[in-house]
């Protein structure tokens, strides 16, 4: 997957950021943003697909 990556400017809460980089276990501040705009992006497509076939899905046993 190709990504794009651009500079821009927007107001944080830093001591938020910088929380953000410790439990993500980021290396600064600007890769803890990306990572977390990726686990949103996540959550809302799961969660979507949750609301679309939750329930509706049938798994069969490992191994049979």
């Amino acid at each position: 997957m190709k990504t794009s990556v651009k500079m821009t400017s927007i107001r944080l809460d830093t001591k938020l950021a910088d929380n953000a980089v410790k439990a993500l276990g980021a290396r600064n501040r600007s890769e803890a943003v990306h990572i977390a705009l990726r686990e949103v992006v996540a959550l809302r497509k799961f969660k979507e697909l949750m609301a679309k076939h939750g329930g509706k899905l049938k798994f069969e046993a490992h191994g049979k």
